[in-house]
């Protein structure tokens, strides 16, 4: 077959290829779906380390020590520091971050306990994310905060208290609302 033989084969099959898209009704100018404003609403909800936009219910470390080991414990281990599929440890590391090796978790790193809360929110389980109800994130949060020391295992974590819990690095961070023009 000749160079141009093979180039007049393959300008065929795409012609043919679009040809059959038509008749199906498809375009791939036209992929997925519009997306709602309901859809995006169940999305668009950031969490900023005030707390503005917690949602009701609440959590304490004991409930969310049960949701933790069947939602996310195949991933980041049993203890939240022994990943089986080699993440990083979400417990430990107090007072490393000056170190040659510092690790960097949810009780050494990170400077706010709502900023935690939102990205379980959004982002958890990884295969299934914002599956959780407000409650269960509540509760995992609260789980979090305890095995690393910062809050008691029977505290109720919900709205009104979560902006309130003092994380190790909270003046680790320079808020850019704090800094002088």
């Amino acid at each position: 077959m000749s160079s141009r033989d093979l180039l007049v084969a393959v300008a065929l099959a795409a012609g043919l290829g679009t040809a059959q898209a038509a008749d199906l009704g498809q375009s791939s100018a036209h992929l997925g779906h519009k997306v709602s404003e309901a859809d995006l609403a169940f999305w668009d909800r950031s969490i900023p380390p005030d707390g503005h936009n917690l949602p009701e219910g609440s959590g304490t470390a004991k409930d969310g020590a049960a949701i933790y080991a069947e939602r996310c414990s195949a991933c980041h281990g049993d203890h939240a520091n022994d990943s089986k599929v080699n993440l990083p440890a979400l417990v430990g590391g107090k007072g490393s971050l000056g170190s040659a090796h510092p690790l960097k978790t949810i009780g050494s790193y990170w400077p706010y306990a709502t900023t935690v809360f939102d990205y379980i929110r959004r982002a958890m389980p990884y295969d299934s994310p914002k599956s959780l109800t407000d409650s269960d994130v509540y509760a995992v949060t609260a789980y979090l905060l305890n095995l690393n020391g910062i809050i008691g295992e029977n505290d109720v974590i919900d709205a009104k208290s979560l902006p309130n819990v003092k994380m190790p690095n909270r003046n680790g961070f320079i808020r850019r609302d704090s800094v002088q023009k």
